[in-house]
C-alpha cells in the first residue's frame, strides 16, 4: 500500500479584507506562492481551489499554472468544499500519488474577500443574456437602467442557500443548544491570538510565508489582546442579550493563498524531503444541520476516525482544529467527549476518554491568522506538519476543518 505524506508548503501572508491585498485578485496572490513552491521542485500535478471565485475563470488552477510560468504538461485542476477546500484538495490527492505515474501534488487555495464578485439576480442575468446574444446595444441600454435591487448583495456575508442565513447565525444557535459559555469563547480566542504571536515573534512561520507587496508576516494577531478586552466586545449574529458570538471570538474576513505538498516516498525523495508527515487516514462527513448548527460535523467524523484505528484522544498529541468561531470549536470538542452524542450521531460506542486542551492549536489558530476560505486547509495542513517534526517518532495529529453546509473533513497524520 502506498504510503503518502504531507510536507509544509508555503502560503501568503493573512491580512485583513479591505487591508494591504484589496487591489490583488485571486491569480496575483496565488501566484508568488506556487512560484515559491516550484522553485523546490516540479510537482505532477496541481490542484488549486477558491469558494467565491470569478464568474470569468472556469479552471483557477490551469489559469494559475500557465501563469506562474509552470511546464503546460503539469495537470491541473480545481476543487472547492467551502472552509475545506484545500484540504479536500489534498485528500484528493492522496488517491492520486502513487498512481497513474504521479508521486508529487502541489495543493493549495486562495480567497480575496476584498475582491468577491457580486452577482446579478439571475433573472435579471439571464435577461441581459439573451439580449446580448440578439442585439448587444440593447443589452448595453439594459444595463446602465440597473439599479441595487438588480444584484444580489451579499447583505448577510455570504449566508448559506439554503437556510438563507449567516455561519454565525448558525453557530449562534449551536452555542445555545450545547451552552457554551461567552467567557469560554473569548479565552479560546485570546489563546489563538496569544500563541500566534508567541510564534510570530519564535520565527515558526518565517520559512512557510512567502512576502507579498511589502507584507512580510499575518498582519490579524493582536500581540495586546486581553480577555477583558475581549469581553467588552457586542456580539454581532445575535445582538440580544442572548447572543454570544462577536468580532473577537469570530474569525475575520481574510485574505490570503496557501499550499501544501502531497506525495508518496518517491515524491518525497523529489522533494529533497525526509521530514514528511505520514497521511494515515481521513475521513469526510456530512450531517443535517437545520438542528445543531452548521459546523458539527467533525464531531461526527473525529470519533469515526478515532474508533477506526483504536484510539482515544488523549492519544493524539497535537490537535488543529479549524477555529471559525470559538463556539463551534467548544462545540464539537464538548460533543466528541460526550458518550451519548458519539453513540447517537456518530455510532461510536468507544470510550474515547478526555479531551486534552492542552494540546490544542499551539501556535495560533484562525481566529488570530485569520481565514480565507480557500487556503484555510493548506495554512493549517502545513503548520501541523511543521509542528510534527518537533514531536517525537510515532506521534499523532488530527487536522479537523467545519465547512458551510454542514461538512467536515478530518485528517490523521503520524510523524514517522
Amino acid at each position: 500500500m502506498t504510503k503518502v505524506y504531507l510536507v509544509p508548503g508555503k502560503r501568503t501572508p493573512f491580512v485583513k479584507a479591505g487591508s494591504q491585498f484589496a487591489k490583488l485578485d485571486s491569480i496575483s496572490l496565488s501566484t508568488p506562492v506556487i512560484k515559491a513552491m516550484a522553485a523546490q521542485t516540479r510537482p505532477d500535478f496541481v490542484s488549486w481551489g477558491q469558494v467565491i471565485p470569478s464568474p470569468s475563470i472556469s479552471n483557477l488552477s490551469r489559469e494559475l499554472s500557465l501563469g506562474a510560468g509552470l511546464d503546460p504538461s503539469i495537470p491541473a485542476f480545481s476543487t472547492v468544499l467551502a472552509c475545506s477546500t484545500s484540504m479536500m484538495g489534498a485528500i484528493q490527492a492522496a488517491g492520486m500519488v502513487g498512481r497513474g505515474g504521479t508521486h508529487l501534488g502541489m495543493v493549495g487555495g486562495v480567497e480575496v474577500m476584498s475582491r468577491v464578485p457580486i452577482a446579478l439576480k439571475s433573472d435579471i442575468a439571464q435577461m441581459i443574456a439573451g439580449l446580448a446574444m440578439k442585439n448587444p446595444a440593447e443589452a448595453i441600454t439594459a444595463m446602465q437602467s440597473l439599479t441595487a435591487d438588480s444584484f444580489d448583495l451579499p447583505i448577510k456575508g455570504w449566508a448559506n442557500r439554503i437556510s438563507g442565513r449567516s455561519m454565525g447565525e448558525h453557530t449562534e444557535d449551536t452555542a445555545k443548544l450545547f451552552e457554551i459559555p461567552r467567557d469560554q469563547q473569548d479565552e479560546i480566542a485570546f489563546n489563538s491570538h496569544k500563541r500566534a504571536t508567541d510564534a510570530q515573534n519564535s520565527g515558526f512561520f518565517d520559512d512557510l510565508i512567502v512576502p507579498v507587496d511589502d507584507v512580510k508576516s499575518d498582519t490579524i494577531p493582536r500581540a495586546d489582546s486581553t480577555q477583558e478586552k475581549l469581553a467588552t466586545l457586542k456580539p454581532v449574529f445575535d445582538r440580544s442579550d442572548a447572543g454570544t458570538l462577536t468580532a473577537g471570538n469570530s474569525s475575520p474576513l481574510t485574505d490570503g493563498a496557501g499550499a501544501v505538498w502531497v506525495c508518496d516516498e518517491v515524491g518525497l525523495a523529489t522533494l529533497g524531503r525526509q521530514d514528511g508527515i505520514e497521511l494515515v487516514d481521513w475521513q469526510i462527513e456530512a450531517m443535517d444541520y437545520t438542528d445543531e448548527g452548521i459546523l458539527m460535523a467533525p464531531a461526527r467524523a473525529i470519533p469515526k476516525l478515532l474508533a477506526r484505528h483504536g484510539l482515544r484522544l488523549d492519544d493524539i498529541a497535537l490537535w488543529e482544529i479549524h477555529e471559525a468561531f470559538a463556539a463551534q470549536v467548544l462545540a464539537n470538542i464538548k460533543m466528541i467527549s460526550d458518550s451519548s452524542y458519539r453513540r447517537a450521531k456518530a455510532g461510536v460506542t468507544d470510550d474515547l476518554g478526555p479531551f486534552p486542551m492542552d494540546r490544542l492549536n499551539p501556535n495560533g489558530g484562525s481566529l488570530a491568522i485569520g481565514h480565507p476560505f480557500g487556503a484555510t486547509g493548506a495554512r493549517i495542513m502545513s503548520q501541523a506538519c511543521k509542528e510534527l517534526t518537533g514531536y517525537a517518532s510515532g506521534s499523532l495529529g488530527v487536522v479537523s476543518i467545519c465547512a458551510d453546509g454542514g461538512q467536515g473533513t478530518v485528517l490523521l497524520l503520524r510523524r514517522p
